[in-house]
């Protein structure tokens, strides 16, 4: 996805001798950065919840990836649930 955005011209200047340095283009440095970004801010934000939160979190992960065409008959889960 193409997006357009203004920078001022002092951070594009730090972006280009960055990308000098990291021996890479400003599109993948900006790239780069925005990703880092954006994976600190979900740690933060993990990072953050109290218990109760976290173990919503994930059970709804793990909601997420059940096969739902997978079903159980009714007698194997009271099977279960007796044991």
């Amino acid at each position: 996805m193409r997006k357009n955005i203004d920078i001022d011209n002092v951070t594009l200047t730090k972006l280009k001798i960055l990308s000098v340095f990291e021996n890479s283009s400003v599109k993948a440095l900006m790239e780069e950065a925005v990703s880092f970004f954006v994976d600190y801010k979900e740690k933060e934000r993990v990072a953050s919840l109290s218990e109760e939160e976290k173990e919503d979190l994930g059970l709804l992960l793990l909601m997420q990836q059940a096969n739902r065409e997978d079903t159980v008959d009714k007698e194997e889960i009271m099977n279960i649930l007796n044991n």
